[in-house]
């Protein structure tokens, strides 16, 4: 445990007060106790366990969450689950959530919870194409005769494809999750996680698709927020804190460090998932800047910026998905909670100085 209390110099023989002793037997009792009884935090994403999430789990495996006062509970979501509703309701204590979409829905609908930081700074949703078609600029794929697109994405980034990249609902086919139509049509255009459909293409078709991250073509949204209630923000600003630090800090053991014990929890909590997938989109993961890049090299992981949010909105309402004042913007994020630098020792640590071997 590091050095609680500093003991000036000019003690004799650096002897300790019996008051100073007393506050160090103190803090050290508060600490122990801290480890001895962590506060028990439910936390529910918003997917089955995968590399996209694998943070959390780094934080559960190695003992971060614990370090933090913290005993931790991740539950898992998934195509019949919606954790969504547990948050306001009380039974959960943070969220993971999509992207600032369902956050502007939030404040937009009354609902009193807030986002405290953005684990990816850029969205994983991207179109893939199969190669050799004439897809490899991303302004082509709105020349496409055929866009795989699911019901919920129709009404919110593809009205955005289409206000701001010339994509046409002519284009528009359902997408239901499978990979077939879009394989056994060469000129078929379909979207996709960045970090998972790719691995699976390959896996079962035996090619590389091209892959166009829409966040490098304008769609600016954070992705992978933590949100907590409002209350707790406000009441429980030292809880918010410690969850959330803890979790950068996973990230950054996980993205660069030893990662074999969150893949093992989440391999237990996921049975569909494989070692080498979970490898696949760890790579792709970092290869791709998901985590890991812009304000976030700097600022730490989980960087939020106001101005980014608010450049966002606007280009969603530019698309018809919002009115101009439809979302009081200061109650998407409480930003407080990140871009203190948080956990860039830890990957100072982890990496090799830049040369080195050179």
């Amino acid at each position: 445990m590091p050095s609680l209390v500093w003991v000036p110099a000019s003690w004799p023989g650096r002897r300790i007060p019996k008051i100073a002793r007393l506050v160090i037997g103190l803090l050290a009792l508060a600490a122990t106790a801290a480890l001895a009884d962590p506060e028990r935090v439910v936390f529910a994403t918003n997917w089955k366990a995968q590399a996209a999430q694998g943070g959390f789990y780094q934080a559960l495996a190695d003992g971060t969450y614990l370090a933090h006062g913290l005993a931790v509970e991740i539950r898992q979501g998934g195509p019949q689950v919606n954790n969504r509703p547990l948050l306001p309701a009380g039974r959960i204590d943070f969220l993971l959530t999509g992207n600032l979409l369902q956050s502007f829905d939030a404040v937009k609908n009354g609902v009193p919870t807030r986002a405290v930081a953005a684990l990816f700074q850029k969205d994983p949703q991207a179109l893939i194409a199969h190669p050799g078609q004439g897809y490899e600029s991303f302004d082509s794929l709105k020349d496409a005769p055929v866009v795989l697109i699911a019901k919920d994405a129709q009404f919110t980034w593809w009205q955005w494809l289409k206000a701001a990249h010339g994509f046409r609902d002519e284009q528009l086919r359902p997408y239901n999750y499978a990979l077939g139509p879009f394989l056994a049509n060469p000129r078929a255009v379909q979207q996709g996680y960045s970090v998972a459909e790719p691995i699976y293409v390959e896996r079962e078709a035996g090619f590389i698709p091209v892959v166009h991250l829409l966040a490098d073509h304008g769609f600016s949204t954070y992705s992978t927020l933590i949100e907590a209630r409002e209350e707790t923000v406000r009441t429980r600003p030292d809880l918010v804190q410690r969850f959330v630090d803890a979790s950068i800090i996973g990230w950054v053991n996980y993205l660069y460090g030893d990662h074999r014990a969150a893949d093992a929890l989440m391999l237990k909590d996921n049975p569909e998932m494989t070692e080498a997938e979970l490898a696949a989109s760890l790579a792709l993961l970092k290869s791709q800047g998901i985590v890991d890049s812009g304000a976030a090299l700097t600022q730490g992981i989980g960087a939020i910026n106001t101005e980014r949010i608010r450049d966002f909105y606007d280009a969603m309402v530019a698309a018809g998905l919002y009115r101009a004042n439809d979302v009081d913007l200061s109650q998407v994020a409480d930003t407080r909670f990140v871009g203190k630098g948080v956990g860039l020792d830890v990957k100072a640590r982890l990496l090799p100085p830049v040369g080195a071997g050179h």
